[in-house]
């Protein structure tokens, strides 16, 4: 099947489970995965994390304004790719201090990702809930839920939401420690459930970390990653939240940290991924600036 027929059905294709990723020189994967992606990819995935845009002066070493010209390279590599799905992975706009600004500011750069792809998917961050509640984010970016999964072709995709306190209430408007980040019981129940009724090969997506017990970690990981585990077919989870690159393999799923695009100034400091899936059943994340390159056999 053409990459094109699975866009239109709105599917991805993934073989087996994956292997030990190998970390690849960035130089050198491009060079040599180049022609092997042109010749055979199935589908393509642009990946962005912690874009933080908000019109308001630097702080630190967080260049809010700047976002818009670093997707904007992002966004002429993916279309240059012709990729088939963009995932961003939580924290899409920095905190304002009134409602209409920050749904000024989901409206301005989800102006940008649209234009990329309609086929999009956004995973809830922190900062996304911090002046707004969570059905005025979702209703900005046009998503209906804030998790879900859908099958497309060969895999089984899964969007969860850790913004929940302790107490299970849900963030927004600033009423939560962004320490405190939980899947909510619900959720957990709708997992298992969601997870038991699927024999694909499935991939996460989440913002905050489920291999660490940091303050950047889900409180509740270890109980989730059980529940992945005992799945028996999750092959990896993608994650933003801590800003810079990481990768842990535990219990034979790879959990793998995406560099912050926020994060310094000019070119050199952007940071944003493709992740490639070959008709051989390996995949690829070819990192472009910051982020890291990772490939699976």
């Amino acid at each position: 099947m053409k990459r094109r027929t699975f866009l239109q059905t709105g599917t991805l294709l993934l073989g087996s489970l994956w292997n030990e990723p190998m970390n690849w020189a960035q130089e050198t994967f491009h060079s040599d995965a180049t022609n092997h992606e042109a010749t055979d990819a199935v589908v393509k995935i642009g990946l962005v994390t912690d874009l933080h845009y908000a019109d308001k002066p630097t702080a630190g070493t967080r260049h809010y304004r700047e976002t818009l010209d670093k997707f904007a390279a992002a966004a002429a590599e993916f279309q240059n790719a012709e990729i088939d799905l963009l995932v961003e992975l939580g924290d899409l706009v920095d905190a304002a201090d009134e409602i209409e600004t920050e749904k000024q500011y989901v409206r301005r750069i989800n102006r940008e990702l649209s234009a990329v792809t309609k086929q999009r998917h956004y995973v809830l961050g922190n900062h996304c809930v911090h002046s707004l509640n969570k059905n005025e984010f979702l209703g900005e970016v046009e998503q209906l839920k804030s998790f879900y999964s859908f099958d497309a072709g060969g895999i089984h995709l899964v969007v969860l939401d850790a913004c929940f306190r302790s107490d299970g209430q849900p963030y927004g408007r600033q009423n939560f420690q962004w320490t405190d980040a939980n899947i909510s019981n619900e959720q957990v129940e709708w997992l298992k459930a969601d997870l038991q009724a699927n024999s694909k090969p499935t991939i996460v997506f989440v913002h905050q970390r489920l291999d660490v017990h940091n303050a950047y970690g889900i409180k509740n990981a270890a109980a989730v990653r059980q529940i992945l585990e005992n799945a028996g077919n999750v092959s990896a989870v993608f994650q933003g939240h801590s800003h810079k690159n990481d990768h842990q393999q535990i219990n034979g799923i790879d959990y793998v940290t995406l560099v912050a695009m926020v994060e310094g100034s000019g070119e050199a400091n952007n940071g944003y991924s493709i992740l490639t899936i070959h008709r051989d059943e390996s995949m690829a994340l070819t990192g472009f600036h910051q982020q890291a390159s990772r490939m699976w056999q």
